[in-house]
């Protein structure tokens, strides 16, 4: 019989390739791991693993494949346990952008703890595809993530329309289009880096302003653009809701109404049991949004 601690020690073993780093990871000592392994090379009586250099052997492999599957679906099957016991206690652990969590997620959770005291809360500081990789991974029960194409195992509902907003002084909004205001001066737009989706999504849409040349400063958050815009060094590109938060900019604040509109909303596993613990949180987040 295979034991579960076995072959989760087997997978990370696989995963990191080191013993002591496997040993710090499982909070476990390097003997014991080792000694996990060669019970589990006896049960199977096969060598699963070359030690120098680190190596899977054929049946390792073939082992590391079917314990990767059977250790994610426990770990589905546990969440789904979890939200049918409607447990009053533990841990609910959500995965969101700085972002999103700062502007819509702070009330949300304090009235959800007034209802459920003896719930933590837990939350992953992601990005969008990030949160996704989370919930498919059944490591965060719920993401709230920015345009999510629904693909499985991952549902997406959305919670409100997404518009894009220049802030600066480098843009304005003549008669409904956007146009540069100093044609002399090369405008410098203010993006987030390449490593997240909303990136993607201006990336996309930037040739709609009909800028020929621009220069880019990538920053790290929403809330970087936005004190970068203020300082006086370019115009950040949002979302709106961002905006929420800073009700005091100087900047101007130009609504790009030809960028497409996008969508913010939550995933959740293809036919995951929500508790109503969950489903409560995701009522109060619909109330903030809505009001």
């Amino acid at each position: 019989m295979l034991d579960i601690n076995w072959l989760k020690t087997f997978v990370t073993l696989a995963e990191l390739q080191h013993f002591g780093k496997s040993a710090i990871a499982l909070h476990m000592t390097q003997p014991n791991v080792s000694l996990h392994l060669k019970q589990l090379e006896k049960v199977t009586r096969t060598k699963l693993i070359e030690r120098s250099p680190f190596r899977l052997t054929q049946a390792g492999q073939r082992l590391l494949k079917s314990s990767q599957k059977t250790l994610q679906e426990l770990k589905v099957c546990q969440a789904d346990i979890n939200a049918l016991n409607e447990l009053h206690q533990g841990t609910l652990t959500i995965a969101a952008s700085d972002i999103i969590s700062r502007a819509l997620l702070i009330e949300p959770f304090q009235l959800f703890k007034q209802a459920y005291p003896n719930i933590d809360l837990a939350l992953f500081n992601t990005t969008s595809s990030q949160a996704s990789s989370l919930v498919k991974s059944a490591d965060a029960e719920l993401g709230f993530v920015i345009e999510q194409k629904e693909s499985l195992p991952l549902h997406f509902s959305e919670l409100k329309a997404v518009h894009w907003c220049a802030v600066g002084h480098q843009l304005a909004l003549v008669q409904g289009e956007v146009i540069q205001k100093d044609s002399a001066d090369l405008p410098t737009l203010i993006l987030l880096g390449h490593d997240t989706r909303t990136r993607d999504l201006i990336d996309l849409a930037l040739p709609s302003l009909n800028i020929p040349r621009y220069r880019i400063m990538e920053v790290g958050s929403v809330d970087a653009q936005l004190d970068w815009a203020e300082a006086g060094f370019g115009t950040a590109i949002v979302p709106d809701f961002s905006l929420d938060s800073r009700p005091h900019l100087k900047s101007e604040v130009v609504t790009l109404v030809d960028f497409p509109c996008t969508s913010l909303g939550y995933v959740v596993r293809k036919n995951q049991i929500l508790s109503k613990a969950v489903k409560h949180l995701l009522r109060l987040v619909g109330d903030k949004i809505t009001t």
